[in-house]
């Protein structure tokens, strides 16, 4: 095993995924600086006390995530309580905290959507989704097209997490599908207007699974840490061959 240096590692994961090109809710990239050189780095979906304890006792020098520390929404923070649970033990031990929360979503091969894309076996993967003019999905079809409730067991089988289906008929055939993982519900609009049979996504509003079965789409909602856990994997085993880095994944139980 080697190591790369912070400041390299930075800028190449900067021009991989693209982050300069997103208007996101949160800061892309470097959220928190440890040590300047870095031989082993954690992954996880998300930055929380449970990533952030395990990533200390492996003694890592970094922890790359979808979902980081800092979010606009948040505002200005007090160091206080489970936040500060989380960065202090950060700092104390010197680790490196780099997430990327819309990049990783989008990118082509290592992106959320991307990733669950290829295990469902949808080909001719195109961008979709449109998030202040950046895609943040893919979208594809089938060779054999399932119907509806089929493909709900085929994700549940690979999320290894309930599937929420609404839809007009669950033996339908579904010939394309989007996909935008994690919390883009209200999204499921923009797949109806591209003409598409069907939406997979993270999360479901009451109102989104009237309204769209009503619309004449399939939508299912495989929860939020499940749809994501895919693309962060993909992002460490490229890391790791890239640099030849020691690489781990902590996983989390999320029914969310």
């Amino acid at each position: 095993m080697t190591a790369v240096s912070r400041q390299n590692l930075d800028a190449d994961l900067r021009s991989l995924l693209a982050i300069d090109g997103f208007s996101d809710y949160a800061p892309n990239g470097l959220q928190i600086e440890g040590r300047e050189t870095i031989a082993k780095c954690a992954f996880a979906v998300s930055a929380t006390v449970e990533s952030v304890e395990r990533c200390v006792a492996v003694n890592a020098d970094a922890l790359i995530v979808h979902h980081g520390l800092f979010w606009k929404f948040h505002g200005a923070r007090p160091l206080t309580g489970p936040f500060a649970r989380r960065v202090f033990p950060l700092v104390a031990h010197g680790i490196n905290l780099f997430a990327y929360h819309l990049p990783l979503d989008a990118h082509p091969e290592f992106g959320n959507a991307a990733t669950l894309a290829r295990r469902l076996g949808l080909m001719e993967l195109l961008p979709f989704g449109d998030h202040q003019g950046s895609a943040t999905g893919v979208r594809g079809c089938f060779d054999i097209p399932p119907v509806a409730c089929e493909l709900q067991r085929k994700l549940r089988v690979i999320l290894q997490h309930e599937v929420m289906l609404a839809t007009p008929d669950e033996n339908a055939p579904v010939y394309t599908v989007g996909i935008i993982t994690g919390g883009a519900n209200s999204a499921w609009k923009q797949a109806k207007s591209a003409g598409l049979d069907a939406y997979v996504t993270g999360e479901m509003s009451e109102h989104d699974w009237h309204e769209s079965r009503e619309a004449g789409l399939h939508m299912f909602a495989g929860g939020h840490h499940a749809t994501e856990r895919f693309g962060i994997q993909a992002l460490m085993r490229h890391i790791g061959v890239q640099y030849n880095l020691e690489t781990v994944f902590f996983d989390s139980e999320n029914p969310a």
